[in-house]
């Protein structure tokens, strides 16, 4: 491995491990330390996370020009300014401005991120490099949740400050690692486009779309989760903690396992498997209902392994996918736009979820049904994205 890769690999552990301790509280701050009413607190961050949704178009057409390097570290500064304006944020307008702030960020971070993954991983199937990276960054998020518990166990109120100010810190530790150390192994074409612009790619934006049904089901398990298992089971206030840290463990350290166990499947036939998994989990998590509630934690834990598999199986190989379908000239505008399967996906889960006020089977028979779709749509796409794309030849 480079000196660039594990220098990516470390940025991105630290930046992580912030988003966890903070990303979690923002609500919790607005409501606690700033003192807005939950209901102005939700609409104000609410307000300033879908403003975020106009970045990524110009985040692509940057990264084209710039490179990805310039653009991610641009991002880190521009998080850093949005969790140093909640600091000071004293009230709505302070609030959305900091939303802002720190919404166009993280959206212009994740719209240039694999762009620069790839092009410090250089030559070759990038499947390996994407699984590092998930692993890396799903142990940094939990890391940071866990810690950010620790804090307000032992400084209360002030540990919400004390989160922020740290995450602050990630940040800028993140852009001034990425600036100073990483070094892209790949010069990415400056050429124009031309044809090449994403709406006219009909196969790629069948695949954001799949993809983004893929997305759907990660927010609806971490923002559902507690729902339906708080208020719906009326389970103990332990549990959904406990399977957001399996799942944390899980993709922490299996993506590269899950790697080697695929490795006989090309890429569409790995990802309508893990939307295969996410299909059974939702059956499975539906058949809690039926189980005695004594035996309902242990169950929903067994049924995280489940989804767990599909997220493993799914995420490397969709990521590495978006980014060997993509024009080399047009590349960071097409993996910009790659990244609204997971925007969109975040805006419509809690949507979903709310569904469980109607019946409690609804969200997960639509969460199913979504994976379903993905799987019968995955396997018609196949024929239609490039070869080499879909069966990388391994180096």
């Amino acid at each position: 491995m480079t000196r660039s890769r594990v220098a990516l690999l470390w940025a991105l552990g630290v930046d992580n491990f912030g988003s966890g301790l903070f990303l979690p509280l923002a609500l919790v701050y607005v409501t606690r330390v700033v003192g807005l009413p939950l209901p102005v607190a939700g609409t104000a961050v609410t307000l300033g996370t879908t403003a975020g949704l106009v970045v990524p178009p110009l985040a692509g057409r940057l990264v084209d020009r710039t490179g990805p390097r310039a653009v991610v570290v641009g991002a880190q500064l521009l998080q850093a300014a949005g969790a140093g304006a909640y600091v000071l944020a004293d009230g709505v307008f302070a609030v959305v401005v900091a939303a802002v702030l720190l919404g166009a960020g993280q959206q212009l971070f994740y719209s240039s991120l694999f762009a620069l993954i790839a092009d410090v991983a250089g030559d070759g199937p990038k499947d390996r490099p994407f699984a590092e990276v998930g692993m890396v960054r799903s142990g940094g998020f939990g890391l940071g949740g866990l810690t950010s518990s620790v804090l307000l166990t032992w400084y209360g109120e002030a540990g919400y400050s004390v989160a922020l100010a740290v995450d602050i810190g990630t940040f800028l530790a993140s852009a001034g690692l990425v600036a100073s150390v990483v070094r892209p192994a790949v010069r990415r074409s400056r050429r124009a486009a031309g044809r090449a612009g994403v709406l006219r790619n009909r196969p790629y934006l069948a695949l954001i779309l799949f993809s983004g049904l893929f997305g759907l089901s990660l927010d609806f398990f971490l923002v559902g989760t507690p729902v339906f298992v708080l208020d719906l089971l009326h389970g103990p206030a332990w549990l959904p903690g406990t399977i957001l840290a399996l799942l944390t463990v899980v993709t922490s350290v299996g993506g590269t396992l899950a790697l080697r166990l695929t490795r006989r499947l090309n890429r569409i036939e790995a990802m309508r498997g893990g939307s295969a998994l996410f299909a059974a989990w939702c059956l499975v998590s539906l058949g809690v209902l039926l189980v005695p509630p004594d035996w309902q934690p242990a169950y929903l834990l067994a049924a995280t392994l489940v989804y767990a598999a599909g997220d493993l199986v799914f995420g490397p190989r969709s990521g590495a996918l978006a980014e060997a379908a993509a024009p080399p000239e047009a590349r960071g505008r097409y993996l910009a736009a790659f990244q609204y399967a997971f925007t969109v996906a975040q805006v419509l889960a809690p949507a979903v979820v709310a569904l469980f006020s109607v019946a409690a089977w609804l969200p997960w028979v639509l969460i199913g049904v979504c994976a379903c779709l993905a799987v019968a749509g995955l396997g018609r796409l196949e024929p239609r994205l490039p070869a080499e794309a879909v069966t990388p030849i391994q180096s």
